[in-house]
């Protein structure tokens, strides 16, 4: 089943032409490695898929619906992390994850605050206020926001940025458990990452689309894949 569609995105900024019409499907179960140097327009559109911004041209479509003209519908199917999530600084982590079950109207936000707690490992920070969190911390409760309504599509950029190895495993453990139900697409610079977690990898520059193939062809191009990102972006 296909849950994400974006189909010939546009995007610019002035002169500046951050998406050049990217198109690219994905679907349940695919976990979508989406890669790109600095400027590439990758979280411009992760923004465009989660409908932060409106698309000069194109259509981005979760779960069916149009991000643009079915925003609302959209999100209910979407959880979005953007790179240095923001989190009120004076809740407690408790507070900001019921806060957030309570924008999107949950059924039970108690439970699913607990239940969130404990899946992305967060009890022990639980009566913490959000401004003496650890970064690593506050990168999962970015993610853990982003899964507290169990939605069919997540949208992570820069999941792991700036974690020490125990914490990239822990976010890692929890997207491959979640990953069979949903459709994922994880923006990264960490190429080992790759081979940790996708299915799938795109490779975009300058706005547009350089590679879209399965893992498995990705890394036969060949054994230093910082190379091959070279290769593909320059």
């Amino acid at each position: 089943m296909t849950l994400i569609e974006v189909k010939n995105l546009k995007k610019s900024y002035g002169s500046i032409h951050a998406v050049r019409g990217i198109s690219f499907s994905v679907e349940r179960g695919e976990v979508v490695g989406f890669l790109g140097p600095n400027g590439a327009g990758k979280s411009t559109t992760m923004k465009l898929i989660a409908g932060h911004l409106r698309a000069d041209h194109g259509a981005a479509i979760v779960a069916g619906f149009d991000v643009s003209a079915h925003p609302i519908e959209a999100k209910t199917h979407l959880g979005y992390s953007p790179e240095g999530a923001p989190a009120y600084s004076e809740m407690t982590v408790r507070e900001f994850l019921r806060f957030a079950a309570d924008l999107r109207n949950l059924p039970n936000p108690s439970e699913r605050v607990k239940k969130t707690l404990e899946l992305c490992r967060l009890n022990e920070v639980a009566h913490q206020t959000v401004d003496t969190l650890s970064k690593g911390y506050r990168m999962r409760l970015g993610f853990a926001q982003a899964v507290i309504h169990d939605p069919e599509v997540l949208i992570l950029d820069e999941p792991t940025d700036g974690l020490d190895p125990n914490q990239k495993f822990e976010v890692r453990r929890i997207l491959k458990e979640m990953a069979s139900r949903k459709a994922v697409i994880v923006s990264t610079h960490i190429l080992e990452e790759i081979d940790e977690l996708c299915t799938r990898v795109i490779v975009i520059a300058h706005g547009e689309v350089r590679c879209d193939e399965s893992k498995e062809k990705f890394l036969q191009r060949g054994a230093d894949l910082n190379e091959v990102f070279r290769k593909l972006t320059a």
